[in-house]
C-alpha cells in the first residue's frame, strides 16, 4: 500500500469531505479529481465508514490508515477488544494473529509488552503506522506467519492470544478444522511458550465440540454486544487439561453496562426446571446466554418459570429486573387467530417473536395483517399443552 498517497493533504480532504457520500457514486467520479487514486481513497472512506461504529476512538484520528474489506469485518471491536484485555494478568502477551491489530492495541493497555505478529506484509505495515499513530510504543511488529515464528522463538510470554482466519474466504466456521492456523496441531508447541493461551473464533462454532477438541479450556466467554453474538473465546490452562470449564455469557450493552451470566455443563445437566403456564412477566435471554447453553441453568439460578423445553422462554410473578435478557409485562394470552389478534391491536402494528412455533414471522404477519414496530410486543410460542399460543405483551427494560 502507498502510504504517501493516502497521507497528502488533498487525498485526507478527499476523505473527510466525502465520508457520507456512498463509494459506488465516489467510483465513478475518479476524473473529477486528476492525481489523485480514488479506488485507493475509497477504500479508506469504507473503512472509516464502518471504524464509527466498531472502532470510534480509531475514527477520531484523521491518521488512521484502513486496510482492506475483509480485514475490517473481522476484526474485533473496539468494546470486544478491551473486554478480552480485562481478562488478562501479566506483563507479556503474543498475538500470533495480529490482522488489523485491535486487539493488540487494546492488550498493550494492560500489558508492558506486546508482540504482534502478522504474516502479511501489507497489514503489519498498516498495522505498525497505526500504532505510531496511537500512541502504543510498547508494542513490536513482527511480519511472519504463526508456525515460522513459533519455529525460532525462544522467549516465553505470560499469554498466547490467537485469533485463526477461515481457511476459505466468505465459508462459515463451525470447528477448527475450518480454520487456520491449525491450532490443534500447534497447541502443545504453544504451551512451550506460555502457560495461559485465550483463542478467539467465530460464534458458530460448537463449543462442546471446541471444549473436547482443546483440552486444557477453564473458561469459555460468548460475547456479544448490543444482543449480536460476536466471538467465542476459550481460555486455555497448561494445568487444566481435564477439568470442566465455566461458561460466561456476556451481552455489552450500551455505555459498556454488561449483563453477565454463568453456567457450566455440569449445572446445565443438573438443574431442575419447573415449567410453567404464562405469569405475570415473561423473559427472553439474550443470544449470549442462547448460545451458552444455559436453557435450564438460567430458569434454575433466577428462579423462573419454563413455558416449554422447548421455548427458552421464561416466567413469573414477581419482577426480576437483574434478567440477562429482555424483559416484558403480560398484558394477555390469546389464541391464535386473526380475529382475536387484530381486536387486541387495532392499530395493526406489532413487534412480533417466535418461539418453538410452527409459522414464522412473515407468515404470521400474512395471516394477520400486522405491520412491524408500534408499542406492543407479541410472541408465537407452544405452551405446557403443546397448543400454539400468542402472548401479547409490552416491553419493560
Amino acid at each position: 500500500m502507498n502510504f504517501f498517497e493516502i497521507t497528502l493533504p488533498q487525498a485526507r480532504k478527499f476523505i473527510e469531505d466525502n465520508l457520507q457520500i456512498p463509494v459506488e457514486e465516489l467510483l465513478l467520479s475518479g476524473k473529477k479529481y486528476p492525481g489523485l487514486n480514488i479506488p485507493l481513497l475509497v477504500a479508506q472512506i469504507e473503512g472509516k465508514q464502518k471504524a464509527k461504529k466498531k472502532l470510534p476512538s480509531w475514527f477520531q484520528s484523521a491518521d488512521i490508515i484502513y486496510p482492506v474489506k475483509l480485514s475490517m469485518e473481522q476484526c474485533s471491536s473496539e468494546i470486544t477488544a478491551a473486554y478480552k484485555a480485562s481478562l488478562l494478568s501479566g506483563t507479556s502477551l503474543i498475538d500470533l494473529t495480529g490482522g488489523f491489530g485491535v486487539d493488540s492495541a487494546a492488550f498493550s493497555e494492560r500489558m508492558s509488552k506486546v508482540i504482534y505478529v502478522e504474516r502479511n506484509t501489507e497489514l503489519s505495515e498498516i498495522a505498525a503506522h497505526n500504532f505510531r499513530v496511537l500512541k502504543k510504543e510498547n508494542v513490536e511488529i513482527v511480519n511472519k506467519n504463526t508456525e515460522d515464528f513459533i519455529s525460532i522463538n525462544s522467549t516465553s510470554f505470560d499469554w498466547i492470544y490467537i485469533d485463526p482466519a477461515r481457511r476459505k474466504e466468505g465459508s462459515k466456521v463451525f470447528r477448527f478444522a475450518d480454520c487456520e492456523p491449525d491450532i490443534l496441531k500447534l497447541q502443545q508447541e504453544l504451551f512451550k511458550i506460555s502457560n495461559h493461551i485465550m483463542i478467539k473464533t467465530s460464534p458458530l462454532l460448537d463449543i462442546d465440540q471446541a471444549v473436547k477438541e482443546l483440552g486444557y479450556v477453564r473458561e469459555v466467554h460468548v460475547v456479544a454486544a448490543d444482543n449480536d453474538c460476536k466471538e467465542l473465546l476459550f481460555i486455555l490452562n497448561k494445568e487444566q487439561e481435564k477439568s470442566e470449564p465455566e461458561i460466561i455469557a456476556i451481552n455489552i450493552r450500551k455505555e459498556n453496562i454488561k449483563d453477565e451470566f454463568r453456567t457450566s455443563r455440569k449445572k446445565e445437566h443438573e438443574s431442575e426446571v419447573k415449567y410453567s403456564i404464562p405469569q405475570a412477566y415473561l423473559y427472553e435471554p439474550n443470544v449470549a446466554v442462547l448460545k451458552a447453553g444455559a436453557f435450564k441453568s438460567i430458569a434454575a439460578t433466577e428462579h423462573l418459570g419454563k413455558l416449554h423445553p422447548n421455548s427458552h422462554l421464561y416466567t413469573s410473578d414477581q419482577l426480576k429486573l437483574d434478567f440477562p435478557g429482555r424483559i416484558f409485562r403480560l398484558l394477555k394470552t390469546i389464541k391464535y387467530s386473526k380475529k382475536e389478534i387484530l381486536e387486541e391491536i387495532p392499530e395493526g402494528k406489532a413487534n412480533i417473536t417466535v418461539r418453538n412455533f410452527p409459522n414464522t414471522v412473515e407468515e404470521i404477519r400474512k395471516k394477520t395483517g400486522l405491520k412491524d414496530g408500534g408499542s406492543k410486543y407479541l410472541f408465537a410460542t407452544t405452551d405446557l399443552n403443546d397448543k400454539p399460543i400468542i402472548l401479547l405483551t409490552e416491553k419493560i427494560n
